[in-house]
């Protein structure tokens, strides 16, 4: 089946959704504690709510939209997201902030599953693949541009009316959704508990979700150490800043690279030298964390690299983890984008508590997800992955 434009356009804007809620509203931080009259912390608390949301939301719509199908249960995600955007333009409280950016971010986690349930739905195989390649450039596209679309809508209308755009982009998917038939995909016969269980005892889906998470790891590593190792060398916010952009466009440059690559050789022999890429990068990465730097370049031009590597892997292993179960693709998802936040909290989580010492732990960091990965690699290549097998042991 050929995937026209505008269904391009609306998976991109589902996916994408997420993101720009996310980041959108970073650069009035300030702003908002004026208005507020607060303190730096709990504004900040509003993210930790919205990414504690993210994490927690995502099996629960992917388990609900398996049984009660895409659509309807997607409207109702989308729904709850876009009146908890409406009211936090119109919050006055501290407390509405907080609550409302947490029912927020439990609404959104429904288009960010089931976005990638319905392209196993409709596109299986290689195809699928192609368009996770198409997509998940633009999904790491969206935190660079979203902040700069935040300050532009702050200084022309005011801080409250990012929450009105989002509003808007809420209600322009919410019209687009209506036009889908309600696809209730085929029972796989476990209950939802069961599926969740198939899904954990599968090694492909596990093995590959594995691959996904610890790439992601290793990225948010290096995000959450750049800012303080940067700093301790003299670089000022702008520089800082710029030096999120060289990785940005090297994500983006993986993902069309992959793309073609997979089309003209496949997705394992593409797979494995993208792995490999991966573990060389991340080694130097760790080997020249370790040394006593004093500009960023030593870092900066091999994580440029591993940024190429997961443009591409990222795409493949999705589709991979996704298609081993597509009787409960949505509930894939939602467990496959948990474990990714999860492990990749854990990642930014050690950085940031060894922040004193940010550049040896970056680079240490990045190495242990360079190992995860690999045995992510060996686990989905090992014995029967099958769903139908991991039923009937988890049975």
């Amino acid at each position: 089946m050929k995937v026209s434009k505008l269904e391009l356009v609306y998976l991109a804007g589902l996916s994408m959704l997420g993101f720009i809620a996310t980041d959108m509203y970073l650069p009035v931080f300030k702003e908002m504690e004026a208005f507020y009259q607060t303190g730096p912390e709990s504004i900040a608390l509003s993210l930790s709510l919205f990414l504690a949301g993210l994490a927690g939301g995502q099996l629960l719509w992917g388990m609900a939209s398996d049984r009660f199908g895409r659509r309807n249960t997607l409207l109702a995600g989308l729904v709850i997201y876009t009146l908890a955007s409406a009211a936090l333009a119109f919050s006055t409280e501290i407390w509405q902030l907080l609550t409302l950016r947490f029912v927020q971010a439990i609404g959104v986690c429904a288009p960010a599953v089931i976005w990638q349930a319905m392209v196993i739905d409709r596109y299986p195989g290689e195809k699928g693949q192609q368009i996770f390649a198409t997509i998940m450039p633009l999904v790491a596209l969206s935190p660079a541009l979203a902040p700069q679309l935040g300050v532009g809508l702050s200084l022309m209308l005011g801080w409250q009316s990012i929450f009105v755009a989002l509003t808007v982009l809420g209600l322009a998917l919410v019209a687009m959704t209506l036009r889908f038939p309600n696809q209730v995909p085929a029972r796989s016969g476990r209950s939802v508990w069961g599926d969740v269980r198939a899904l954990l005892g599968s090694r492909v889906f596990i093995g590959n979700v594995t691959i996904f998470g610890a790439a992601s790891a290793a990225f948010f590593a290096y995000l959450t150490g750049m800012p303080e190792i940067m700093a301790s060398m003299g670089y000022d916010a702008k520089a800082i800043g710029l030096s999120f952009v060289p990785q940005t466009i090297a994500f983006m440059l993986g993902g069309y690279l992959g793309k073609r690559s997979v089309a003209r050789w496949g997705d394992s022999k593409v797979l494995k030298g993208l792995l490999a890429l991966f573990a060389v990068t991340a080694a130097t990465l760790t080997l020249v964390a370790q040394l006593p730097l004093t500009q960023i370049w030593a870092l900066l031009l091999p994580f440029c690299f591993l940024a190429v590597a997961n443009g591409a892997i990222y795409p493949i292993v999705v589709n991979r983890a996704l298609s081993s179960a597509p009787e409960c693709a949505a509930t894939a998802a939602g467990l496959q984008n948990s474990l990714q936040i999860a492990i990749s909290f854990g990642a930014s989580a050690i950085v940031a508590a060894q922040a004193s010492r940010a550049l040896p732990i970056t680079g240490l960091v990045i190495g242990a997800a360079a190992a995860l990965v690999l045995a992510g690699y060996a686990l989905s290549r090992s014995g029967n992955g099958s769903m139908a097998a991991a039923s009937q042991s988890a049975a």
